[in-house]
């Protein structure tokens, strides 16, 4: 965390007499720091206490509306519980809406001639990695784009390779990109055309920061594409059939909600996920389920935050009901 945004919050949220510790939660805060192996700087730990203690108390308001019936999802304390909202968004939500995707082609569009089986999921056909984790730089959209091109190297070649992200981060600057501070998933498809190929994570390893130089090597190439295809925006008809047709999916959301970042099981539906996407994910299938005696779809998103965020590192995201979270507005997928 730069000391300088550090030096900031403290003096925003730890004027005298601020703060009001619960001192009940002592045991369970020493408990939450040695499972992430948090360490602070004394004056900072204050601050991340408070912080920690009021996302806690809105995890419990909302499961307890869950008993009640008020909610198809639940919510966990994670790994993030020690940042508020606005530094959550700043660190890790990375994705950058393209401005012409609109305009590419090819696209795929829905069609009503398509047959589509009721559930599918990747994962149980070897198509997806294990979980990533992007840590504390806003890279979602190289992830992402590693998760579609994983998905078509194994469907060419029988192979599963984890890709990798830091190659993009690194090396996509020429075509639009901005490694931790953000991209696009279609430019990193574009990049990896235009550049030939993109190393594995084992050749080019991941260390949650941007490197001074490009190190990619054709030697090392792992895996290619020759183009990308956007996905009929704004329809979840035609995310169903590309999905199901293709193989895994580049997808965005509107992540920026506290409910999101502590998602932790059930089928997300939530009134403060609007259609402003700035996260990346992989979509990787789809599915019903039974909730309160009626059925609900969703989609199976796989994320980048480490198998400690939601279901092991997955969301379920409910499915046909107005593009929630912007789920369908900027989706593509590498082909060759």
């Amino acid at each position: 965390m730069p000391s300088v945004l550090v030096a900031a919050w403290l003096v925003s949220f730890l004027s005298p007499g601020s703060v009001a510790l619960d001192l009940a939660l002592e045991g369970a805060w020493k408990g939450w720091k040695e499972q992430h192996t948090k360490v602070y700087l004394e004056e900072e730990e204050v601050f991340r206490r408070e912080v920690w203690e009021k996302n806690l108390r809105r995890i419990e308001q909302h499961n307890w509306e869950a008993s009640q019936g008020k909610h198809s999802y639940w919510l966990g304390m994670n790994h993030f519980g020690d940042l508020t909202d606005e530094e959550f968004n700043q660190l890790l939500n990375g994705f950058r809406p393209d401005p012409d995707l609109i305009n590419q082609r090819p696209v795929f569009q829905e069609s009503p001639l398509l047959y589509l089986p009721e559930s599918l999921d990747w994962r149980a056909k070897g198509y997806v990695t294990p979980v990533k984790n992007q840590g504390h730089c806003g890279a979602c959209w190289a992830f992402s784009a590693t998760g579609a091109l994983e998905g078509l190297l194994f469907n060419q070649t029988g192979t599963l390779v984890p890709l990798s992200e830091q190659n993009l981060i690194d090396c996509s600057w020429k075509v639009g990109n901005h490694g931790c501070h953000g991209g696009y998933i279609t430019q990193a498809f574009e990049y990896v055309r235009e550049n030939g190929g993109i190393a594995s994570e084992h050749d080019y390893p991941y260390v949650e920061q941007e490197e001074s130089r490009c190190r990619y090597d054709p030697r090392i190439r792992a895996a290619n594409c020759s183009s990308l295809v956007r996905v009929q925006a704004g329809s979840e008809g035609a995310l169903a059939q590309a999905v199901a047709t293709v193989g895994p999916v580049s997808v965005a959301v509107d992540a920026r909600s506290f409910f999101f970042h502590f998602y932790h099981s059930g089928i997300f539906a939530s009134s403060w996920c609007g259609q402003q996407v700035n996260h990346a994910m992989l979509l990787v299938g789809y599915g019903t389920a039974q909730e309160g005696g009626k059925p609900i779809d969703y989609w199976i998103l796989k994320n980048s935050w480490s198998e400690k965020w939601g279901e092991e590192g997955y969301m379920r995201l409910v499915r046909g009901l107005d593009n929630h979270c912007g789920v369908a507005s900027q989706a593509s997928y590498p082909v060759m």
